[in-house]
């Protein structure tokens, strides 16, 4: 089963529908979903400045990151279990967004950055956590974390608008492939 007839399963299912059609289901889970998304961001905005040295210069890191990092998990935690149930209410056209997939490689590449910082650097937070400046493998992961966010906050908002649909055609090609549109629906009828 492809990725594609997946989603048109799972947007035929009783609950996908219902949350889709809900008046106060959908708009409730999106509310929820920026709210975690801004509380996530604000702990995580705060940190990536320290790290990048425009904020808080006088507090250990150390300090910022053990008051801070269970409030960017649960944020974190709660953005995601929102974005699942968004998705799950509109599957197929999100799977065919461009907005989408380009937020889903931002997410991607955020992680890995946020992987690399935490497997690496941060091991020897003891050596630099008071250090102006922060080293400069820090100061990159907090840059590269700040544009990312910023990326994946715009393709995100983004997603909500359909000027790249499948239905909506004719549409470049190109434009056609990346968001797989299914091959007749090029054609006009």
């Amino acid at each position: 089963m492809s990725l594609e007839h997946f989603c048109e399963w799972l947007g035929d299912t009783a609950g996908s529908q219902a949350l889709h059609s809900s008046s106060y289901g959908y708009p409730l889970v999106e509310s929820v979903h920026v709210w975690a998304l801004c509380f996530f961001l604000g702990m995580t905005i705060a940190l990536d400045l320290r790290l990048v040295g425009w904020a808080l210069p006088q507090v250990p890191i150390s300090q910022i990151t053990r008051r801070l990092f269970p409030w960017m998990i649960g944020g974190f935690v709660v953005m995601v279990i929102s974005g699942v149930a968004l998705f799950y209410a509109i599957p197929l056209r999100t799977y065919q967004s461009i907005f989408f997939r380009a937020k889903l490689i931002f997410l991607v590449l955020a992680g890995l950055n946020a992987w690399v910082f935490h497997s690496t650097i941060w091991k020897r937070l003891a050596e630099w956590d008071v250090d102006r400046p922060v080293p400069q493998k820090a100061r990159f992961a907090g840059a590269a974390s700040l544009i990312l966010w910023t990326l994946i906050v715009i393709a995100g908002r983004m997603i909500a608008y359909n000027w790249f649909d499948c239905d909506r055609q004719p549409q470049p090609a190109a434009v056609n492939f990346l968001a797989s549109c299914p091959p007749d629906s090029g054609t006009p009828e």
